[in-house]
């Protein structure tokens, strides 16, 4: 016994070393036949303008917008869109303000009572128009009521006739003139310009116009494959630069290009700014210095585009904005359901600017001509009509 302890106490080194090899000796082998194996297809490499790139993350205080990416599909073809009203469209989109508007016959029943007049007061801030627009429209109002002795529906339809009043001037369509137009986009972070920009180039084409793209977005990272992918839907060359470029050079070599191929619209794409920032704001004035070197008139047209969803801050940005580059026209997007739209009547009251298209979803036909007489009607339907 005492030997067989011996023996094992000498040999289980032994014992370990060729119970290790033998595993080692196994893996070996396994990796030999799997070396031997055919190898897995590779990745197919999917065409640069049919992936839709994640926008970088930013900082709240800085340049660029947050705006989201769009998978370049088929070219859009808007003849074979199916056609719904712009007043059925914001029926849908004004669903919040609707809801306040429509229940005002639940409210007037009588006379012109100060109670009445705070309630409908507070309706109308509620709706974001803000403090001084429904002060006015108050007054307008109340000089109906008072002339005509109205009550009741009488003075519901005094108030849709005061806020079409207020908003019908700023019913104007740009009318492109002779030779290469150039149209700025311009707005805050996330406002929605590069997408409003490619659905506007559809439009435009769909209308019979030659059109270009500038990709003026040099900051966000996105931009630049985000507007390719919508020139792309629409059919139109673009002229970009890499991310990190000076913008007002991009549009500027964009102008040359397009005006040397003699078309007719140029849509040119900038880097979201918040109005707040000087030096942000001095950037698109150098854009707008640079554009007047080849044509004194450039930029034609300055589109303003606001997120209607902003409230009151939307007066902050139209009135910044229009000093640093002469806004010429406001579109008001996200008007789909989470904006109440009443701030439309403020800017009217306080800029009197064209409206000249506002977003009613996320559909390239979605891009609607603004009509005061639509967007006042829908105010006043049902929430549920």
């Amino acid at each position: 016994m005492e030997s067989w302890v011996a023996v094992m106490e000498q040999g289980w080194p032994y014992a370990v070393g060729l119970l290790a090899g033998a595993v080692v000796l196994a893996l070996i082998v396994r990796a030999s036949k799997k070396m031997d194996a055919p190898s897995e297809p590779a990745l197919k490499t999917v065409p640069a303008a049919k992936v839709a790139v994640a926008p970088k993350a930013v900082d709240a205080s800085a340049d660029p917008a947050s705006e989201a990416p769009v998978d370049a599909a088929d070219p859009v073809d808007l003849a074979t869109v199916s056609p719904v009203s712009l007043g059925e469209r914001l029926k849908t989109g004004l669903s919040r303000t609707r809801g306040a508007f429509a229940g005002l016959g639940a409210v007037l029943q009588g006379d012109f009572t100060d109670e009445l007049e705070e309630e409908l007061e507070e309706i109308l801030l509620t709706s974001d128009l803000g403090m001084q627009a429904s002060t006015e429209v108050m007054a307008r109002l109340r000089v109906r009521v008072e002339r005509d002795g109205l009550k009741g529906d009488g003075i519901r339809d005094a108030l849709k006739a005061v806020l079409l009043d207020i908003i019908a001037p700023c019913e104007a369509a740009f009318e492109p003139g002779p030779g290469t137009n150039v149209v700025m986009m311009v707005g805050i972070n996330g406002a929605g310009k590069t997408t409003t920009l490619g659905k506007l180039a559809a439009q435009h084409k769909a209308c019979g116009r030659s059109v270009t793209l500038a990709a003026g977005d040099t900051f966000r990272a996105a931009a630049v494959e985000q507007l390719k992918a919508w020139a792309d839907r629409a059919g139109v060359p673009v002229i970009a630069q890499d991310t990190g470029a000076d913008s007002a050079s991009v549009i500027f070599d964009a102008l040359a290009s397009a005006r040397a191929k003699d078309q007719d619209i140029l849509l040119a794409d900038t880097a979201g700014r918040l109005q707040n920032k000087d030096h942000l704001m001095d950037e698109l004035s150098k854009v707008v210095r640079v554009l007047k070197k080849q044509d004194a008139n450039a930029p034609h047209e300055v589109l303003l585009v606001l997120d209607a969803g902003t409230g009151q801050n939307a007066i902050s940005q139209a009135e910044l904005f229009t000093r640093a580059v002469g806004v010429t026209g406001i579109v008001l997007t996200k008007l789909d359901g989470t904006a109440k739209g009443g701030v439309a009547f403020a800017i009217a009251l306080k800029f009197g600017l064209p409206i000249r298209y506002i977003g009613v979803g996320e559909g390239i036909e979605d891009l609607q001509a603004f009509s005061a007489q639509a967007f006042v009607d829908a105010l006043f339907e049902p929430a549920n009509a």
